[in-house]
């Protein structure tokens, strides 16, 4: 490969079985390398790439592999609904398989007597960071709704840097979205415009320069924010150039709606400018025929978040409907106060395997597309989730020649199919190796959960 007029060769993943580049069913998925440039971007994908010439024309130049021998390497996972906060909150006594007018007192109180500040936030996100890229999630968009009533804006600002440092110190890419949960509008407003100003400081669709950390806003729903809210956010995200994020169509969001305004959720973002591009919609569980097509023609995003969805029996989103009408759809966790685990390939099954309750069988390739390129797409990010020429070099490495892996024909399938647990082997974020071996090479994976259960300790007293 001659590279003597372009950028520097800085990773070589060298020696896959099949490499899946992009979206859709033709997409391709040669065997071979991947070659990721120091400016973070992929350069080659596919071919041998030995020998390496550097860009000033050192042939054989030492660069840094990493081995994908007997391994499918992907995009990294796009996480595209998370609350890393609820990584300090799982398995909560009353919040399993409940209704959520039930779950949400249970979890509030619980936020209460553990005292949410920048340490716990820090703490959790740490925690729930590592865990995503020891999963391949290398991006991770953590709708954040817990500001306590004793936060100002500064407190508020102070919380976002935490979960951003955490973000910085891992490698991993984080979207820290303002949300708001009942929350004061104005102030709601304020704080957002301020985070988005210390952390993203005006980047380009509220994307810091290099790419790593990102603000968009987002009230939970129509079930706890009213209209004040969703405008003025609105106003915030379009002067910061922000991407915006709701929930939907969930159980209680339908309910309380028609209780309180005798409409749908679909009805009221509509009314509310809030079924344009720029936004998108999770869960979506309880839609209709006619609010796909109108969800589809609004150009609106989506996130479906089975792992949440499906155990706590709050529904299935028609995934296949949305598709077929044009919807783009990633996947995300959510938190775990519902989903105990940020393992979004692990949820990528659960959504292959429900699919055919709701609709048509997803193929895995579709699933797997939506939780990298889709989940990329509805976050504005269209450089994630690929693995093409200028794209960024976020990858994983799955190992699939073990006894879990045997007799399956078809390895990228397989992926989603076989070894419900798997994780990868290595994980590159932007070019810098994250995971190498299966163990997080940025902090020390116990010592992130001591410091969490240190935190928690005098709330479970």
């Amino acid at each position: 490969m001659a590279a003597t007029n372009g950028p520097t060769p800085a990773l070589v993943v060298r020696g896959a079985l099949a490499v899946r580049t992009g979206p859709g069913p033709d997409a391709a998925e040669p065997a071979g390398d991947v070659v990721v440039g120091g400016d973070g971007r992929v350069l080659e994908v596919g071919r041998d790439a030995s020998p390496v010439v550097r860009a000033d024309g050192d042939r054989g130049a030492s660069v840094p592999e990493l081995d994908a021998t007997g391994c499918v390497v992907t995009p990294g996972l796009v996480n595209a609904h998370h609350h890393l906060l609820q990584t300090a909150f799982r398995t909560l006594p009353g919040t399993r398989g409940v209704p959520m007018r039930e779950w949400l007192p249970t979890m509030a109180a619980a936020y209460a007597r553990a005292h949410v500040d920048a340490e716990l936030v820090g703490a959790a996100a740490r925690a729930g960071l590592a865990e995503a890229l020891l999963c391949g999630v290398t991006t991770v968009a953590d709708h954040h709704l817990t500001w306590p009533a004793h936060v100002d804006v500064d407190g508020s600002v102070e919380l976002a840097l935490s979960a951003a440092a955490a973000a910085d110190e891992l490698g991993a890419r984080l979207v820290l979205v303002r949300g708001t949960a009942g929350d004061d509008a104005e102030l709601a407003a304020l704080s957002a415009d301020a985070i988005a100003a210390a952390l993203v400081d005006g980047g380009s669709g509220g994307v810091r320069a290099d790419g790593r950390v990102q603000v968009a806003v987002g009230p939970a729903g129509v079930h706890s924010d009213g209209e004040a809210t969703f405008r003025l956010l609105a106003e915030v995200a379009a002067h910061r150039g922000l991407r915006r994020r709701t929930q939907a169509n969930e159980q209680v969001d339908v309910v309380i709606a028609l209780e309180r305004y005798g409409r749908r959720p679909i009805d009221l973002l509509d009314d509310w400018g809030w079924l344009t591009p720029d936004v998108t919609l999770a869960h979506l569980c309880d839609v209709t025929d006619d609010e796909i097509a109108r969800v589809a023609a609004s150009g609106v995003s989506a996130t479906h978040a089975p792992g949440c969805d499906v155990p706590m029996g709050w529904g299935v989103a028609p995934v296949a409907r949305l598709l077929a009408a044009g919807v783009r759809v990633g996947l995300g966790t959510s938190g775990g106060g519902s989903n105990d685990a940020g393992h979004l390939l692990a949820d990528a099954r659960l959504a292959m395997q429900v699919s055919g309750l709701v609709g048509r069988q997803l193929a895995a390739r579709d699933v797997l597309d939506a939780a990298t390129a889709g989940s990329a797409d509805g976050l504005g990010r269209l450089e994630l989730g690929r693995l093409e020429t200028g794209s960024a070099g976020d990858l994983c490495v799955w190992d699939v020649s073990g006894v879990a892996d045997a007799g399956v024909a078809d390895p990228v399938a397989g992926l989603l199919w076989a070894s419900p647990g798997r994780r990868p082997r290595h994980v590159v974020v932007g070019g810098r190796v994250v995971v190498r071996d299966g163990r997080l090479v940025t902090a020390d994976e116990r010592g992130l959960a001591r410091v969490l259960s240190r935190r928690l300790a005098p709330a479970a007293a």
